[in-house]
């Protein structure tokens, strides 16, 4: 069975890769998980987060975006101390600040679901890619949103990071053509 390469062999990059990467996501804390994951990961590896994913699962109230919104000064100190997490101080008050910025969107939109899939009406863009080396880190779509998000008050939420997302969420299936989870995820729709 083939994968894409980026996923090696590390059995929790697998487990990623095969359950969750490039899955389309329409629940409400999965959004927001991600874009505090993906925000944290900046400058990192992503293996690197997702042995620390359940660690901020403890930290950050299973992401629940409306008690993150009102996490204190304290708050952020206890974070700051916690060896399970990415302890940066920017990255940690970008958190708290997209997670009020993320109950705004829902309180405009109905739900950040509503807000970003929106972007491509709905439907997944899926890309048809035959080699990892093919696969953009940004596109059009990214910098659109990265841009709307940003005007919106969302902070470490670049072009690269939103593009993660879209991945991520199955906004974009960006599987290589001959991986057994790029046709799954077309069939699934």
């Amino acid at each position: 069975m083939e994968r894409c390469s980026w996923c090696g062999t590390d059995p929790i990059y697998i487990k990623y890769h095969d359950e969750e990467w490039g899955v389309p996501v329409h629940d409400e804390r999965k959004h927001f998980e991600f874009l505090v994951l993906e925000s944290a990961q900046a400058g990192l590896s992503w293996i690197t987060i997702l042995r620390k994913r359940e660690n901020y699962r403890k930290a950050y109230d299973n992401f629940a975006p409306e008690k993150v919104a009102l996490y204190s000064e304290e708050k952020i100190n206890e974070l700051l101390e916690n060896q399970g997490i990415i302890r940066n101080r920017r990255k940690i008050e970008a958190s708290v600040n997209n997670a009020q910025m993320f109950l705004k969107i829902q309180e405009e939109f109905g739900s950040f679901d509503n807000y970003i899939w929106k972007f491509v009406d709905y439907n997944p863009i899926v890309n048809h890619w035959e080699s990892l080396s093919e696969v953009p880190a940004s596109s059009e779509l990214s910098d659109r949103v990265s841009k709307d998000l940003k005007r919106r008050g969302f902070k470490f939420l670049g072009s690269i990071i939103v593009y993660s997302h879209l991945q991520a969420t199955g906004i974009i299936n960006d599987h290589i053509t001959g991986c057994f989870r790029h046709k799954q995820l077309i069939d699934e729709k």
